[in-house]
This record gives structure tokens, C-alpha cells and sequence, in this order.
């Protein structure tokens, strides 16, 4: 059988992104580059090639061409690097953990020189410490010296395999910090796999936000729009309101609100994309209450979700504007479209009227006319009959009154003939 084009290439996708197999303890450091406009159109070889350049530096094997994701070792290090839509992510996994937790310098497994040149500008990075789990109370004690109490969200994950733990802050090197203690039971694979659903939750998380920077401001720009049409719409039924100068203002309105609906449409498509899956790997998690302190999903509720509802709330109120100037517009057009109907039908009736006064000008004229012609007619009727004056023995005026009747109707009666001939 002839196989479609994309068999394998597609069915290979579904296993394109395995998670990483990490022993306790260890530690990842995670970095997300993305370019600061246009991400989603960008040239994805200068991706590749910075992910060249730093493999380069180890010798260790290039991905192969058009890859979107690679898995390999670097030295003494594995790193992770895959390509999004609109980001790139790097990972770094290192065995072992730093004497001081979350050391600044961890990052600087990535050369200062090459991180300059990435192209792109940092979404998040994250530093992660991966320890065996010791007893609750050690673990307790850990989280209260590394995290921000007010903010630190810990939970059990995964049936008890470990228990994670972050403050979502930035700290004084500019990193996220997170933590997972593993059980002594859990196996190396579930460990990656939790590491890797901690750095997606960091990542889309951070991205999705980039929709409330939006959100805020088309708020702001809708604000000013919104009072306007308001004004507009409500002054509409006035009288000395005028209709087409009303209707060209809100037409430029309604086009306002169509350009900020093409600049956000992309934004907050993607946002409720990522929303769906940080909610998702938060699920995948399976929490469960450590120690009564809040959990990821607890977290995310009292601070994740009232910015993702910010940012519906905008995109819902811009199509509402949206409608609501098409609406406008349309009640104003027929209000124009009524006025000139009415303009016109007072047009009509005035054309009306001076085609009456040029009918009735015309039959005057026409009247004037016979008697003009009637008259130069019996003056060369008198100059041709005057011989026969003398014949028939009559005066010059009573062959005057003797020609000028007959004269007279056969002029009216050509006249007569000559306009019907034109009508």
C-alpha cells in the first residue's frame, strides 16, 4: 500500500517529546526566549541556530533539520530544548545539587556570550532542586527558608511520589525558584515527569499573562471610545443632530475597534490556549493538602484566574463594542437613507411644479407665437393679393379683414400640428 505523505511524521509526534528520566538529587534549570513582536511569525532558523551554536560549544550532535524539539548531552549535563508557536525553551538537567539552594550561579552553565546573543529577549527562567523526600517536618522547615510564606504554594503530587513546592516570585538573580521532594519509592521517569510539568506550568503561565498586559490596554483604549459613542448614539434622536457627519464619526469608531480587535485576536487566542494547559498540568498533578498549606490549584484560583478573567472580560467587552457601533451604524444609515428619501420626494414635487409652470409658459409662448406669425403671414398674403385689390374693387383693409382669418387658423392649425409632430 502506498503510505499518505505525513503517516510517520505524525504518528512519531505523539512520541517527539519524552519526558527526561531524572535521580534524586539533581537539578534543572529551565529558560524560556521569545521574541518581544511577532513571535508566532518569526524566522525559526535563528532558533536553530542558536541552539547549534551552544551545542557546538560541547560537540555534542545537532538536531536533525526542521526539529522542533531535541533531547541530548552536553558535557556533563542533558539539556532539553523545544520550540512553540511563539517560544522557545531550554532545560538543563545536572546532577547533583548546590551546597547553597538555588545558587545564582547555576545559571551560569549557560555562557554569559551566548545568552547575549539569543535571539529573542526571557519570558522565565527557573531555577528546580530535586531532593529525596526526608521526614514532613524537614521538609516544612525547608520550604519556610526558601520560599516566601505568603505566597509559597506546596501540595503532595501524584499519590504521594512527591511533594513540590513555589512562591512564583522572582528572586534577587532574577530565576523562579521550585522544589520537589521525591519519595524513596518514586522511580526516576515519574520524576521527570513531574520536573517537566513543573517547567510547563512556569511557562505558559508566564506567556498567558502577556494577554492581561493587552487586556489593560485595550481597557484603557476602550474607555475613551466607549464614552464617545455613548454620547453619540444617545444624541442620535436629537434634532439638531447631524446624520452623515454622526455616521462618518462612527464608522471611524467601529474601524478603531476592528484594528484593536485584529492587534488582540492572536493575543487572546493564545492566552485561553495556555490557560488550558497550565489548568491542565495542574490536573495532571493529582494534588492533595501538605501540612494545610495552599496547593498550585489554590494558588492559581486566588491569583491566575482572576487575570485570565480580566482578559475575557476585555475581549468580550471589545466584540460587544464592536456590535454595538455596527448596530449604530446601521440605525444611523437608515436614519440618512429616511431624510434623503424625504429629500428627494420634496425634490420631485418642486420638479413637479416647474414642469407645470414651463407647461403652462410654453402654451403662452405658443399662443404669442401664432399671433407673431399670423401677423408677418397676412402682411405678405396682403404684398401677393394686392393686385386683386383693384380687380375686386376693395379697399386695402377690407382685403386685410378678408385674409387675416383664414390666414390666422392655418397658422394655428400647423403650430398645432408641429407639437404633436414633437410630442
Amino acid at each position: 500500500m502506498i503510505d499518505h505523505d505525513l503517516r510517520y511524521s505524525l504518528a512519531n509526534e505523539l512520541h517527539a517529546r519524552p519526558f527526561p528520566s531524572l535521580a534524586a538529587p539533581c537539578r534543572a534549570i529551565h529558560l524560556a526566549i521569545k521574541q518581544p513582536t511577532d513571535a508566532a511569525s518569526r524566522d525559526r532558523a535563528t532558533d536553530r541556530a542558536h541552539l547549534i551554536d551552544l551545542l557546538d560549544r560541547h560537540g555534542a550532535q545537532h538536531p536533525r533539520p526542521g526539529a522542533t524539539h531535541y533531547f541530548g548531552q552536553i558535557g556533563k549535563h542533558h539539556l532539553k530544548w523545544e520550540s512553540h508557536t511563539e517560544f522557545v525553551t531550554y532545560t538543563l538537567f545536572s546532577d547533583g545539587v548546590a551546597a547553597q539552594p538555588f545558587d545564582g550561579r547555576s545559571f551560569e552553565l549557560f555562557p554569559k556570550d551566548w545568552l547575549e546573543n539569543a535571539p529573542g529577549v526571557r519570558v522565565t527562567s527557573a531555577l528546580i532542586r530535586i531532593e529525596r523526600l526526608p521526614d514532613f517536618s524537614t521538609v516544612a522547615q525547608k520550604i519556610e527558608d526558601w520560599f516566601v510564606p505568603e505566597s509559597v504554594a506546596v501540595s503532595q503530587v501524584i499519590d504521594g511520589s512527591a511533594v513540590i513546592a513555589g512562591d512564583f516570585r522572582i528572586d534577587s538573580n532574577g530565576h523562579m525558584r521550585m522544589a520537589v521532594f521525591a519519595a524513596p519509592q518514586t522511580g526516576n521517569n515519574r520524576i521527570g515527569r513531574i520536573v517537566q510539568r513543573l517547567t510547563e506550568i512556569e511557562t505558559y503561565k508566564t506567556v498567558s499573562m502577556l494577554g492581561l498586559a493587552m487586556a489593560r490596554e485595550l481597557n484603557s483604549a476602550m474607555n475613551g471610545i466607549e464614552t464617545d459613542m455613548s454620547e453619540m448614539v444617545g444624541n442620535m434622536s436629537g434634532e439638531t443632530a447631524k446624520p452623515e457627519a454622526t455616521l462618518k464619526s462612527l464608522l471611524s469608531m467601529a474601524a478603531e475597534l476592528e484594528n484593536l480587535s485584529t492587534k488582540s485576536t492572536f493575543r487572546f487566542g493564545a492566552t485561553g490556549a495556555y490557560e488550558a494547559l497550565v489548568n491542565q498540568r495542574i490536573e495532571a498533578l493529582r494534588e492533595t493538602r501538605f501540612e494545610g498549606r495552599q496547593t498550585f490549584a489554590e494558588f492559581m484560583m486566588r491569583r491566575y484566574d482572576p487575570a485570565m478573567r480580566t482578559v475575557k472580560a476585555a475581549e468580550r467587552r471589545l466584540a460587544s463594542m464592536t456590535d454595538r457601533a455596527i448596530r449604530a451604524g446601521g440605525l444611523l444609515r437608515t436614519r440618512v437613507d429616511v431624510e434623503r428619501s424625504a429629500q428627494n420626494q420634496l425634490l420631485l414635487e418642486s420638479m413637479d411644479k416647474r414642469a407645470d409652470m414651463q407647461l403652462r409658459l410654453q402654451k403662452t409662448v405658443e399662443g404669442l407665437s401664432v399671433v407673431a406669425i399670423s401677423y408677418y403671414a397676412v402682411s405678405l398674403v396682403l404684398y401677393v393679393a394686392a393686385p386683386l385689390s383693384g380687380l375686386l374693387d376693395l379697399s386695402k383693409t377690407m382685403l386685410g379683414a378678408l385674409v387675416a382669418p383664414p390666414v390666422v387658423i392655418a397658422v394655428w392649425y400647423m403650430v398645432g400640428r408641429i407639437r404633436k409632430a414633437m410630442e
